[in-house]
């Protein structure tokens, strides 16, 4: 019981604490130093690939903030996949379409799902670099370029972006959710500069080499997860540009992102079984970053659950493992104290960060558990937004 203890406090220590402090030990000195384009140059060209469903309060705002670029507009192609949209999504997009030449809609007739969608767009694209976003994901006049502006280098197969989040609410988990991806965000970036291992980018924007585009299988639910570690496995570099800069609304409500979290845990699990091989030997460092960045993460719940039984079994024994066993107690007990405060509309942050960090781990949990049951489609209903 020890043994399991001290392990499993070791693995989370590790992971949240240790492996964030040892990228920013190596890479405070490095930049991105691959070879870039410059405006001046003659540019790549790109197609922007979307899925949208029911997406009529942002596909207008989305398409237009694509096509505000400083990227030459010729240069640029805009696929979109209207996935049965039963609102005005659809009519929206045919009027733009009409207005403007780079945009190109494609109607489905019946569900199919981001992946499917996503994966026919890529099919039928005309540029070698393509940019997979959302539709609640708007993008800055210079985000096409930072994105494309990296794959003169040969190396280079995968461009992230940098998330802005907005519609922060001290009311809800929104703060402590921008402050989670922000944080991700750093830890990418620097898993690039040091060995072009970034795992696993922001799934609402970001830019692949169309010929090291690997189709993830229509039942995944975590399909930009699947698309980086290809591109991997095909010996090409994943990186984060700070400077491609993104923006989106961040979930508010813990019932939203709660439910969002454990489609991506599910995902997660699935991924795990088909990039297992890629996590030995350990000392390589794409082996190193999935499995500090990721996989003990991804067994974070099964990791607080180890202490906490161990915990038990020990305090019988040992005053100091008793001391211990009730600072989980008081832990445990956090989101119910943050929860009835909130019922009276007092919201104290550094609780709410307790709380969200537990229902994070208990979402992976039930993602787990939905796994294990199997998965047969990857279609599902967008987190609500402007909350």
């Amino acid at each position: 019981m020890s043994i399991l203890f001290f392990i499993s406090v070791l693995l989370l220590f590790h992971s949240y604490i240790l492996y964030p402090i040892l990228l920013w030990l190596f890479a405070s000195n490095k930049r991105l130093n691959y070879q870039h384009y410059t405006l001046d140059d003659d540019l790549p060209r790109v197609t922007v690939v979307m899925a949208a469903h029911n997406e009529e309060s942002v596909i207008e705002s989305k398409i237009m903030s694509v096509l505000a670029t400083d990227y030459p507009l010729d240069r640029i192609e805009l696929i979109v996949g209207s996935d049965c949209s039963t609102d005005s999504t659809l009519a929206i997009l045919k009027n733009l379409a009409s207005k403007f030449p780079q945009v190109t809609i494609v109607e489905f007739e019946e569900r199919q799902g981001k992946i499917a969608i996503i994966n026919h767009l890529v099919s039928i694209a005309n540029a070698p670099v393509i940019i997979s976003t959302d539709a609640n994901v708007m993008f800055n006049p210079t985000t096409i370029y930072e994105l494309a502006k990296y794959f003169k280098d040969p190396e280079i197969g995968l461009v992230d972006s940098r998330m802005v989040n907005k519609g922060l609410s001290k009311t809800g988990i929104s703060v402590q959710e921008s402050t989670y991806i922000t944080h991700e965000v750093m830890i990418k970036h620097r898993e690039g500069l040091l060995w072009g291992t970034m795992i696993g980018p922001f799934g609402g924007c970001y830019a692949i080499r169309k010929e090291v585009f690997c189709s993830p299988p229509n039942n995944f639910l975590v399909d930009d997860f699947y698309i980086n570690m290809k591109v991997i496995e095909q010996g090409k570099k994943c990186i984060n540009n700070l400077s491609a800069l993104a923006t989106e609304d961040v979930s508010n409500e813990l019932k939203e992102e709660f439910r969002r979290k454990v489609r991506i845990g599910t995902g997660n699990f699935q991924n795990l079984k088909q990039f297992a091989g890629m996590l030995w030997p350990l000392s390589r460092p794409v082996a190193f970053s999935f499995f500090s960045h990721k996989v003990i993460r991804w067994f974070g719940p099964i990791l607080l659950l180890l202490i906490l039984v161990s915990t038990i079994t020990l305090s019988f024994r040992s005053v100091y493992f008793h001391g211990v066993l009730v600072v989980i107690i008081a832990a445990l007990a956090i989101p119910l104290v943050d929860f009835i405060l909130k019922s009276i509309r007092i919201h104290i942050s550094p609780l709410r960060f307790v709380t969200h960090f537990f229902s994070m781990n208990l979402a992976l949990l039930v993602g787990l558990i939905k796994y294990f049951k199997g998965v047969k489609s990857n279609v599902w209903q967008p987190t609500q937004r402007n909350q």
